[in-house]
């Protein structure tokens, strides 16, 4: 019997537990969907979908109580995903040989791309300081040359009539560039 009540004890502990953490994922999705609901319903820039995507990414969304928090968040995930985007196409040069000269449409580009890319990079510091010191206009204007720069390095394939292999981790750097842009713009 004794077997039996334990076995019903960690069934119920388990129950609970599995509550709380449903209960725990409810309250950040619900923080999340509010502030994104807010900033990106309508806003023409991201969609909610991405922003609740993108936020609650980041177990530190659960204990956020303002966008200038959640805007830190998504500082740390543009620089994550620059970061990556980067030796992607590092790794992309790397192994088409484009390290040296002009080379092909689809080099070229990468190699704009390439630069971009360690342009934002070398931003971020200062636009994670700038939102973290509350200097919003400084970090917005970090964040505008950045989303214009990877829309450019997006354009460049299409001009050059080449696919981009790059489409993805650009619209996510864009969109996440605008998403800092959309929580900081109304703090005081």
């Amino acid at each position: 019997m004794a077997s039996s009540n334990n076995g019903v004890s960690a069934l119920f502990l388990l129950a609970v537990l599995l509550i709380a953490a449903s209960q725990l994922a409810a309250g950040i999705y619900s923080a999340v969907y509010g502030a994104c609901k807010t900033i990106a319903g309508g806003s023409g820039l991201i969609g909610v979908t991405f922003c609740i995507d993108a936020l609650s990414s980041d177990n530190r969304s659960s204990n956020v109580s303002s966008y200038k928090e959640f805007a830190v968040i998504a500082v740390d995930l543009l620089t994550a995903n620059a970061t990556s985007t980067k030796s992607k196409i590092d790794a992309m040069l790397r192994s088409s040989g484009g390290g040296g000269g002009g080379g092909d449409a689809t080099t070229r580009c990468l190699k704009s791309c390439q630069a971009v890319y360690g342009g934002i990079l070398q931003a971020q510091a200062a636009v994670g300081a700038a939102v973290k010191g509350g200097r919003f206009q400084e970090a917005i204007s970090s964040l505008e040359k950045s989303a214009s720069a990877v829309k450019e390095c997006q354009d460049g394939f299409g001009k050059s009539n080449v696919t981009s292999p790059l489409s993805v981790e650009n619209d996510d750097t864009f969109q996440l560039a605008e998403l800092i842009f959309l929580l900081i713009r109304d703090e005081p």
